[in-house]
């Protein structure tokens, strides 16, 4: 594939995806805003930011694994080399994920002044993370037929889990009283969401895909 040709399907797929990217974060929000509504009217309020990092544990897990089906999925179809393939996989999805789901919503909470805690789960806990991942690549190089066909449904699906584990993150990690700030949040996770997320999916594998080994 050309490198002009790259980078229009690139920004193609890009706008296609903002609107699901949109709708992911506001569902997101809508189920953290339930969240914190329960623990309010059971009066644990304070447990909050620890249910926050229960579940951020596993949603960043999953998001990890969906990133490494879609991005394996997306480079075997352009390119069957097997090696290639598996580190485009794995190190995309853990690195891109870490940036959506960690880096960007620590950088976020400062920005809005608040103190965090920068916790990065691949060094705190590769246990649980590198599983997920390889599983994802496995699946990816299996499924990348079924990818294509349902492009719009799985990124919905890769862009609501990627909200819930950034807002998680943020709420686990330092901005407990998030409703005060819920436009911040809101448009720090949007930024979390789609970049990295249309990275892995887009960008990531296509920019290592040979170009003489592209198929049309």
């Amino acid at each position: 594939m050309k490198e002009e040709n790259k980078l229009r399907h690139i920004i193609i797929e890009l706008g296609a995806h903002l609107p699901y990217s949109i709708f992911g974060v506001l569902v997101g929000v809508v189920i953290l805003g339930l969240l914190t509504f329960f623990t309010i009217i059971l009066d644990v309020r304070h447990l909050l930011p620890r249910a926050s990092e229960e579940l951020f544990h596993v949603f960043h897990p999953a998001h990890v694994l969906l990133s490494a089906v879609v991005t394996t999925a997306m480079f075997w179809k352009h390119e069957r080399r097997l090696i290639k393939t598996l580190l485009v996989g794995f190190f995309g999805s853990v690195a891109i994920c870490g940036l959506s789901d960690i880096l960007l919503p620590y950088m976020g909470g400062r920005i809005l002044g608040i103190e965090m805690h920068l916790h990065i789960c691949i060094l705190e806990h590769p246990h649980i993370i590198i599983p997920f991942a390889l599983i994802g690549v496995a699946v990816g190089f299996i499924i990348p037929g079924a990818i294509e066909k349902s492009t719009e449904f799985s990124h919905s699906i890769h862009v609501l889990v990627s909200s819930m584990a950034s807002i998680l993150y943020l709420i686990s990690f330092g901005v407990t009283d998030w409703i005060r700030v819920s436009g911040g949040v809101f448009l720090i996770t949007i930024i979390a969401v789609m970049i990295p997320c249309c990275l892995s999916d887009i960008v990531f594998p296509l920019f290592f895909v040979d170009s003489g080994q592209h198929k049309h």
